[in-house]
């Protein structure tokens, strides 16, 4: 496939409000990109433009290669994994952690079909690779929220992705469960086999280098799209935030201070 996303002249309007416009968008394969807005900016309407949950006003979407209207959008979700802060939320309190991880071969909220012995061992592996096998066994309401969210990223790659959505990941942790997910996201980013990864944040110091290109989203459309270190620079961002701000780049990582 040419590119794992392609937006073209987007709008999308409900009860005559016009919410996206103009947002046109490339994601090429091997790109991994952090999408940046502030809240009620259009990333999540983006987002489920993507999932296909719902259709442009105007515009065409192709995602994995496939144009919208030319495929089933249930089969395309598949193949794509989506992890939020919201999706706690909708996880089985009482079940076992191995069992909210291999519910994403079949992106069902709870497991009910007797798991096969390799569908346990990807779990555990997943779980250990990303540093949560003491989990291995436990309840999910047990779990802290950090913890949570790696349980779901593991559920994620049980269906072997292609496009990973990683929205606001690190929302109400705290710098030491956000620095350990945010190095176990890079983790996953460096892996030969890895899925596209996009990274939904307001927080620039949450992109890692992994995240090779940035898409900054304002009021529903596209204000800038380009390599990282070029999009995350003082003057973009203070343009982009409508006051004075000012990066400094530690470790790769971009920390905004308003002037």
């Amino acid at each position: 496939m040419s590119n794992i996303i392609d937006l073209k002249e987007i709008s999308w309007r409900r009860e005559e409000k016009t919410i996206l416009h103009d947002v046109n968008w490339q994601v090429e394969k091997g790109q991994h990109w952090a999408v940046l807005g502030l809240n009620g900016s259009g990333k999540t309407t983006i987002l489920n433009m993507i999932n296909g949950y719902i259709w442009p006003s105007t515009g065409s979407v192709s995602v994995l290669g496939h144009p919208f209207g030319t495929i089933d959008l249930r089969e395309l979700r598949k193949s794509i994994g989506w992890v939020s802060s919201s999706l706690q939320e909708k996880m089985n309190y009482n079940d076992k952690t191995d069992n909210v991880v291999i519910s994403g071969k079949y992106a069902s909220i709870g497991l009910y079909e007797k798991p096969a012995a390799e569908d346990i061992e990807q779990a555990h592996q997943l779980m250990r690779d990303l540093r949560c096998g003491h989990l291995i066994g436990g309840l999910y309401r047990t779990c802290s929220q950090g913890e949570k969210q790696k349980i779901l990223i593991a559920r994620a790659l049980m269906a072997s992705p292609k496009l990973l959505i990683l929205d606001e990941a690190c929302n109400g942790l705290d710098f030491i469960s956000r620095e350990a997910l945010l190095s176990s996201i890079s983790e996953i980013a460096s892996r030969a086999d890895a899925p596209t990864l996009l990274y939904v944040t307001h927080h620039t110091e949450e992109i890692s280098p992994v995240f090779t290109h940035t898409l900054l989203v304002r009021r529903g459309t596209i204000f800038a799209v380009g390599e990282t270190k070029q999009v995350l620079a003082s003057k973009v961002l203070s343009e982009f935030f409508e006051m004075p701000v000012q990066i400094s780049w530690q470790k790769e990582r971009a920390w905004l201070s308003v002037l």
